[in-house]
C-alpha cells in the first residue's frame, strides 16, 4: 500500500512546477513531504485528506494500484487552478474543527423524533424524523419533514442533510434542504449528562415556509428512539399535531412553548 501511494503521490505532483510548490500551496513542510514520497511514512487521516482534497482526488483511489491510478488520472485531468489553494486552506479549518467536534457523539447516533412549534403552521406542533450516523470520522445527520395538506392525498416530505459537532459541552447540527437548497438551518441542543440518552432540548434557528420566508426560533425536543427501528412507520408517525393532541406527550409540549419569562433579554433555551 506504502509503495502505491508513493508513486500515485509522484505522478500527481509531477503536474506542478515543482515539490516546493505543492508544499508550499499544501502548507505542509519539505521535510515531511519527502517522507511520504520516499514511502517512509503514510499521512495521517487528517493529512491524507487534506491531500487529496488538493488534487481533487478520493482516499480510495490514493490508494488504488499504480497502474490502475495512472489510467484513471489520463481520464480525469488534475486542476491546477489557482484557487485550489485556497479551498485547502478553507478545507484545513474546517478538519481541524471536525477533529474536535467528533469526540463522545457516538452516543448520539440513533434515531430522534424532533418536536417544536411549526414555523410554516403556528400554533401546531411538528414532529420529524432524524437519523444521525457517524461514516469515516464524521457525523451527519438526516431529517425528514413530513406534510400531509388537506387538499393533497399524498404527503409531502422535505429532506434535510446536515453534520453534527460537539462542542464544548453542548450539539451543533447544521443542515440544508436537499431538493430545493433554498435553506440552512441550525439547532444547538443541551446534551445527555446520562448514561442513557432519551430526550435532548435547544433551540432550533431557520426560515418559516410560508411566502413571507421570514427567520424564526423555536425551542426543540429530541425524543430518542433507538439505534434502529420500523422507518416506515416512524415516518407515518411524523407530522403535524394540534397543541391539544394527545399523541403528544405533555411535558414534551411544555418544553417546546416559545414564551419568554419576565426578566428575560434573550430568547433562550431551557433544560
Amino acid at each position: 500500500m506504502n509503495l502505491d501511494f508513493q508513486n500515485n503521490l509522484r505522478l500527481l505532483c509531477s503536474y506542478y512546477k515543482s515539490i516546493a510548490e505543492v508544499c508550499r500551496r499544501l502548507q505542509i513542510n519539505r521535510p515531511q513531504f519527502n517522507r511520504y514520497l520516499n514511502g517512509k511514512t503514510v499521512p495521517a487521516d487528517s493529512t491524507m485528506r487534506r491531500i487529496c482534497d488538493f488534487f481533487g482526488v478520493t482516499q480510495s483511489e490514493m490508494l488504488l494500484p499504480h497502474n490502475q491510478f495512472q489510467r484513471l488520472v489520463q481520464a480525469r485531468p488534475i486542476n491546477q487552478d489557482t484557487s485550489v489553494s485556497e479551498r485547502s486552506i478553507e478545507q484545513t479549518h474546517f478538519d481541524r474543527l471536525n477533529h474536535v467536534g467528533q469526540k463522545d457523539l457516538d452516543k448520539y447516533c440513533g434515531y430522534y423524533f424532533e418536536y417544536y412549534i411549526s414555523m410554516s403552521c403556528p400554533g401546531q406542533i411538528l414532529r420529524t424524523l432524524v437519523h444521525i450516523e457517524s461514516q469515516d470520522g464524521k457525523t451527519y445527520y438526516q431529517r425528514i419533514e413530513r406534510f400531509n395538506p388537506k387538499t393533497s392525498k399524498k404527503p409531502f416530505h422535505g429532506i434535510y442533510q446536515g453534520v453534527v459537532q460537539f462542542l464544548s459541552d453542548r450539539l451543533f447540527l447544521m443542515d440544508y434542504e436537499a431538493h430545493t437548497k433554498v435553506e440552512v438551518t441550525q439547532t444547538i441542543l443541551y446534551p445527555s449528562f446520562k448514561n442513557r440518552v432519551e430526550r435532548l432540548k435547544g433551540l432550533r434557528l431557520g426560515v418559516s415556509g410560508s411566502g413571507e420566508r421570514v427567520p424564526c426560533c423555536v425551542r426543540v425536543v429530541y425524543e430518542y428512539l433507538g439505534k434502529s427501528l420500523d422507518r416506515k412507520k416512524a415516518l407515518s408517525m411524523s407530522g403535524l399535531y394540534d397543541m391539544a393532541s394527545n399523541e403528544i406527550d405533555d411535558d414534551i409540549k411544555e418544553a417546546i412553548r416559545n414564551d419568554i419569562d419576565e426578566g428575560e433579554w434573550h430568547f433562550r433555551g431551557r433544560f
